[in-house]
């Protein structure tokens, strides 16, 4: 005899023994929905839902149950796709797939959590057009919101915030007043679903409308994670282009810092740099070679005692002139480029390991607040930071492999298909030399500044950097310049055999300490104990004198001098 199921999934018909026990109709049934959890499911003989638990049912015959050849039952269920694991650095027991994340169960950075709070609404004085009193309030004086796009335009405001985008979105996704949240923000994804549950064999043997991702239509994004990236203080980048003067070869480093509230754009974040950090490389004239980074775990847990984390990467891209004067040689412009397509894909790597964790994101997670900046030289000659970030389509783009870089520096080419990969249709729009908005398909390349976002750049009025040594102890991974650090470079940075620190001159001493490449150093030569870590990571960044009378009689600290001593 026939049962004929119908589900959520479509309906399915299955050849059953009258005789036998149910639970082979449904062991069956289960071949056709493979993401299902029959177990928990309920059946009936009515499309209202209700019903008999599968299980309860199982164990007598259709004939029993009084089905009959043609009966339509119907099977409600949950997909079983539910992952049970914890990812550490901001969601707990997320989904494997790309069901809805609890926001309570999200932990986002403290800055958006202060900027969901905030309304950002723009107030505006009393206009001549106002035609009431001073407590009162109209159309030319009333607040604006933080997108909105004149007053963007008239301060030179590139993109709108990230979260002014957000309470833009929530405006009309969610009533102000409404007992339930729907997260507003969904992660492109342009990659086949493989585990469709259309009836078909999973990708690359069939394909259905459900599982096959639409059309994409590029657009330059108009909101940006990140608006501004501040550097602490100009010595940072100094000592950082410092590498590029002495070998004229050129260099990549992380940068460390914290994201803050940036006031210059309505809800606006900016990512203050502290202190950067040069991986293990391998430098050219015309370009970077990243080596296996070993202790990158090390580094990262050093930066956190010091109240830090990896808020971008920065490069130089430059050539001197040969005029003598320290000027540079200008490539990026808008005749050329302004990241390469190489370092689109890069840049987008990097965001992707990177998340950017967020209650209003149906995954738990939206793009990346990762920057990347280039130093590199501007049409003056001068040498410039730029500051950028991709798209969140890059993001998706390079995750379902679609894209990689080309032999123009400026364009992107669109991979080709292949049984494993299923590459959709791709457009971008632009104006033509009509002014009138078209669109093209951009096969087989198209224009790489369709993916970037632009950022802002700067240094502080009255700087207030975190680390403030007067001395520079050595930059880790420079050997190529002669440039290394050992046990005697701690002695030479603090002048340990040569002075002896008492309550006249324990100031001095604290500041030498406040040196982030010194505090990755002494974490790393193991001789420290995790308290200790602890104790030196306050006094370099709080600059308290008193703890450092507490580290000198730590027993790390006194084996550390010893065996300096003994040298």
């Amino acid at each position: 005899m026939i049962l004929r199921f119908r589900t959520k999934d479509g309906m399915f018909r299955v050849n059953v023994d009258a005789n036998q026990d149910f639970k082979g109709a449904m062991e069956e049934l289960s071949k056709s929905l493979k993401n299902v959890d029959l177990s928990s499911a309920k059946i009936s003989d009515k499309p209202n839902g209700g019903g008999e638990m599968v299980t309860s049912l199982c164990g007598q015959t259709p004939s029993q149950l009084n089905f009959k050849h043609g009966d339509m039952l119907f099977i409600t269920y949950e997909d079983a796709n539910v992952v049970d694991t914890t990812i550490e650095s901001g969601i707990t027991n997320p989904p494997a797939h790309d069901g809805a994340i609890e926001p309570s169960r999200v932990t986002q950075l403290e800055v958006d959590t202060i900027l969901d709070k905030q309304q950002g609404l723009i107030p505006r004085k009393r206009s001549s057009l106002c035609r009431h009193g001073d407590s009162g309030m109209c159309e030319y004086c009333s607040p604006l919101p933080p997108w909105d796009q004149q007053y963007l335009a008239e301060h030179k405001i590139k993109h709108k915030s990230f979260h002014a985008h957000l309470n833009e979105l929530n405006q009309s996704a969610n009533k102000a007043n409404g007992s339930s949240y729907i997260p507003p923000l969904k992660e492109p994804s342009f990659e086949v679903t493989k585990n469709c549950v259309g009836g078909h064999k999973p990708w690359p043997e069939g394909i259905c409308s459900k599982c096959q991702p639409s059309a994409i239509t590029l657009q330059p994004q108009d909101f940006r994670m990140v608006d501004h990236v501040e550097f602490a203080d100009s010595q940072v980048i100094n000592t950082f282009i410092d590498s590029w003067r002495s070998s004229g070869t050129q260099r990549l480093g992380y940068l460390y810092g914290k994201y803050e509230e940036y006031p210059l754009v309505p809800l606006g974040i900016k990512a203050v740099v502290e202190a950067i950090y040069e991986p293990p490389q391998k430098d050219d004239n015309d370009g970077i070679t990243l080596l296996p980074w070993e202790d990158e775990a090390k580094i990262t847990e050093t930066a956190k005692l010091c109240g830090l984390s990896k808020v971008g990467v920065i490069f130089t891209d430059l050539t001197d002139s040969g005029n003598g004067d320290g000027s540079v040689v200008c490539k990026r412009h808008k005749d050329s480029y302004f990241l390469s397509s190489l370092e689109v894909l890069f840049a987008a790597h990097q965001q992707i390991n990177n998340p950017n964790y967020t209650r209003h994101s149906v995954s738990g997670v939206y793009s990346s607040k990762f920057v990347t900046c280039v130093i590199s030289g501007n049409l003056e000659q001068e040498i410039e930071i730029s500051s950028y970030q991709v798209s969140a389509s890059a993001e998706g783009l390079v995750k379902a492999d679609l894209i990689s870089g080309s032999t123009h520096p400026s364009m992107v080419y669109i991979n080709d298909k292949t049984e494993k990969r299923y590459v959709p249709d791709i457009f971008y729009k632009f104006k033509n030399q009509y002014n009138i908005v078209v669109k093209q398909n951009a096969k087989p390349a198209f224009p790489d500044d369709y993916l970037l976002v632009t950022l802002t750049h700067g240094f502080p009025q009255s700087p207030t950097p975190k680390f403030i040594s007067p001395k520079k102890f050595p930059i880790e991974n420079r050997h190529h310049i002669g440039e290394g650090a050992d046990l005697m470079a701690i002695n030479r940075h603090l002048s340990l055999q040569s002075t002896t620190y008492n309550d006249n001159n324990m100031n001095e001493f604290m500041k030498l300490m406040s040196d982030f490449h010194l505090v990755c150093y002494l974490f790393s030569v193991d001789i420290l104990s995790p308290a200790e870590e602890r104790l030196i990571s306050k006094i370099a960044t709080t600059h308290d004198v008193n703890l450092c009378f507490e580290l000198f009689e730590s027993p790390g600290w006194k084996t550390l001098v010893t065996i300096i001593n003994s040298q």
